[in-house]
C-alpha cells in the first residue's frame, strides 16, 4: 500500500523523496511537519497529492503579516434574521493544513495553531469544537527573506514532530519538471487508500518491533544533546525535550515500516533523528559565527554514540 501510496504522489511530484517520506510518517503517527525550503519546490503539490491519493480533505491558508487568528479557526457571526451569534468554522477544519510561510505571520496568529496541534481542538468563543481525524499541520518556512519574519519560538517549534528541509531538484528531474509542466503531461492522482486501509497501515507501524537496546541508543543521543561533551557544548544552548524522544521512537518505526521491515534498526534510528531533532536544538551565537548547524550537531551526536 505504501508504494502505490508513492507511485500516486510521484505522478505530481518529481523526486523529494525525504519529503514525502517526512509527510507519510507525520500523517501515519498523527504528527505535524514543518518544511524549510525555498519557493517553487512543490510543497503545496506534494501536500496536495497526498490528499487526493488518500482522500483527505485539504486546505491552504498563506500566512500574511495581517492574518488573524480568526481567519485560521473561524468565528462568531451575528445573525440578524435570527438576531443570534452563530459559528463559522475557518480552513482549520479539514484533514491536512498547509501553513504556508508561516513565519510571515505574528506570533499570536502561529499560537491559534497550537491548540490545535496539540489538542486536536479549536475554541471559537466559548465553545470548544473537535477537529477531524487525521488532522496534520504542514508548515512552511521560506529561509530565504528573513525581512519581515516572525521566528517561531522554541515551544512552537516542539508541536512540530518533524522538520524536513527541501532544496531544488537534481538536473534530469528539473529537466523532466519543465517538460511536462509545458505539456501539461502530469497525470491524474487517483485515490488509492480508503480510511480502513489508512487505519491498517497505523496498526501495521505501531506493530513493528524495536529491541530494548534500541530504545536506549535513542535515549543516549537525546542525552548527548542535553549533557554534551565539551566540543559541542560550546555550540548548544539546550538540548531535546522530552517530544523529540517520543518523536524519534514513533518516526523510526515508520521509517522502517517505510522500508519494508518490520523491526527497527539503528539506521532508521539515525535517519530518524535528523527530522526529529534538528528543529529541537538550540544553537547559541558561537555556532552562527562559526557556520555550525543542527545538522551537524547531530551527525557528531551519531558519531559519538555507539550503535549497539
Amino acid at each position: 500500500m505504501i508504494n502505490k501510496l508513492k507511485n500516486e504522489i510521484h505522478k505530481a511530484v518529481i523526486g523529494h523523496e525525504e519529503l514525502i517520506d517526512a509527510m507519510l510518517i507525520a500523517l501515519l503517527c498523527d504528527g505535524h511537519i514543518l518544511v524549510e525550503g525555498v519557493p517553487g519546490v512543490a510543497k503545496t503539490t506534494a501536500v496536495n497529492a497526498l490528499a487526493k491519493a488518500i482522500g483527505f480533505e485539504f486546505k491552504r491558508v498563506q500566512f500574511t503579516p495581517d492574518l488573524l487568528p480568526s481567519d485560521i479557526v473561524g468565528n462568531e457571526i451575528l445573525d440578524l434574521k435570527a438576531n443570534e451569534y452563530k459559528i463559522k468554522h475557518g480552513p482549520i477544519f479539514t484533514n491536512l493544513l498547509l501553513a504556508d510561510e508561516i513565519n510571515r505571520s505574528s506570533p499570536k496568529v502561529q499560537s491559534a495553531l497550537l491548540e490545535a496541534m496539540a489538542e486536536g481542538q479549536v475554541t471559537i468563543g466559548e465553545q470548544s469544537f473537535k477537529l477531524q481525524e487525521p488532522f496534520m499541520v504542514l508548515a512552511t518556512a521560506n529561509p530565504i527573506d528573513q525581512e519581515g519574519t516572525y521566528e517561531l519560538p522554541e515551544a512552537s517549534l516542539d508541536r512540530f514532530m518533524l522538520k524536513a528541509i527541501v532544496g531544488y531538484n537534481s538536473f534530469d528531474e528539473e529537466l523532466e519538471i519543465m517538460e511536462q509542466a509545458s505539456n501539461k503531461s502530469f497525470a491524474k492522482i487517483e485515490q488509492v487508500l480508503d480510511s480502513k486501509q489508512f487505519l491498517e497501515l497505523k496498526k501495521a507501524i505501531e506493530a513493528v518491533h524495536i529491541e530494548p537496546a534500541l530504545k536506549e541508543y535513542m535515549l543516549k543521543l537525546i542525552f548527548e544533546t542535553r549533557e554534551p561533551s565539551e566540543d559541542l557544548a560550546k555550540y548548544i544552548e539546550f538540548g531535546v525535550s522530552p517530544r523529540g524522544s517520543i518523536s524519534l521512537f514513533k518516526a523510526s518505526r515508520a521509517t522502517a515500516y517505510l522500508n519494508g521491515r518490520d523491526f527497527v534498526t539503528p539506521a532508521d534510528v539515525a535517519s530518524s533523528a535528523y527530522l526529529t531533532l534538528r528543529h529541537r536544538i538550540k544553537l547559541n551565537y558561537q555556532a552562527s559565527i562559526d557556520g555550525v548547524t543542527s545538522d551537524d550537531i547531530i551527525a557528531k551526536v551519531i558519531a559519538k554514540v555507539p550503535a549497539p
